[in-house]
């Protein structure tokens, strides 16, 4: 008898622990990732180019294309960008028509004109606060009709702060 008495001992201990509570740990809250703004290199390698009327040597002439630009880039209080720097040469004047920017994740579209049309740019991608890593896909419209999509692959790297020229 005595046996069994000492073999219910460890399971009479461990349901009575069962009713406490154990102490909450205090969560780890992550700190929020901020692009910031100042001077950027930018580069865009051209990944997709399709016109109405693109030849197959006018689509390989458009894989081969790198630019890189330096640009000032402003990040306002909520975090966002600059919608032109991020826009590059695909489009002038551009807003935001929705974003999410969200623990070093932007995902966008940007609104904005370009030449006798407009252009619609689709970012996703990551960031820290100074490197970039985004797919961008634009699509140009003149007179309500598509004339020219372009897919790029932007890398950015912050150099410093803005010059003041």
């Amino acid at each position: 008898m005595q046996k069994y008495a000492l073999a219910a001992l460890p399971l009479a201990l461990g349901l009575a622990a069962c009713g406490e509570q154990a102490e909450p740990t205090a969560e780890a809250v992550e700190a929020p990732v901020i692009m910031k703004g100042g001077e950027w290199t930018l580069t865009r390698k051209t990944t997709g180019y399709n016109t109405p009327t693109v030849t197959p040597a006018e689509y390989q002439a458009a894989l081969k294309e790198v630019s890189e630009d330096k640009v000032c880039i402003a990040v306002d209080a909520t975090g966002s960008p600059d919608a032109n720097a991020l826009a590059g040469e695909e489009g002038k004047n551009c807003t935001y028509k929705d974003k999410l920017i969200r623990k070093g994740r932007l995902i966008a579209t940007l609104a904005c004109t370009s030449g006798k049309g407009t252009s619609e740019i689709v970012l996703e991608g990551n960031f820290t606060a100074d490197t970039l890593t985004l797919g961008s896909t634009t699509t140009k419209t003149e007179g309500g009709s598509p004339v020219l999509r372009t897919t790029h692959d932007v890398t950015g790297k912050r150099a410093g702060e803005c010059s003041k020229a």
